[in-house]
C-alpha cells in the first residue's frame, strides 16, 4: 500500500469537474484508491463521483491518498500529477 499527501491547488477546490476527471484516471486502475479529508475525517473512493464531492474539498486542502493493488505505484503517481497540475486550471 502507498500513502502520500495531494494538495488542491485550483482555485475552485475539487469541484464536478476536477471530481469527473479524477474519477475517469482511477477508472484506468484496478488498485483501490482511496482519499481522505484529514480536518474532517471524510474518506472517499477515487472512482466515485458522489464519494468525491462529499469531501467538499476547497482549494489549499490536503488530502491524503492511499493506493492498494497490482498497479498501485502507477495509480498513484498519476493521480499525484494531477493534482499537482491543478486539474488542468492553472
Amino acid at each position: 500500500m502507498l500513502e502520500g499527501e495531494v494538495r488542491i491547488i485550483n482555485q475552485l477546490g475539487l469541484h464536478a469537474r476536477a471530481a469527473a476527471q479524477l474519477v475517469k484516471l482511477s477508472a484506468c486502475y484496478a488498485s483501490c484508491l482511496t482519499l481522505r479529508r484529514p480536518d474532517t475525517s471524510a474518506e472517499a473512493n477515487a472512482k466515485s463521483m458522489l464519494d468525491i464531492l462529499t469531501l467538499a474539498a476547497p482549494v489549499n486542502s490536503v488530502l491524503l491518498l492511499f493506493a492498494e493493488g497490482e498497479d498501485e505505484a502507477a495509480a498513484f503517481e498519476s493521480i499525484r500529477e494531477l493534482f499537482a497540475s491543478g486539474f488542468g486550471e492553472i
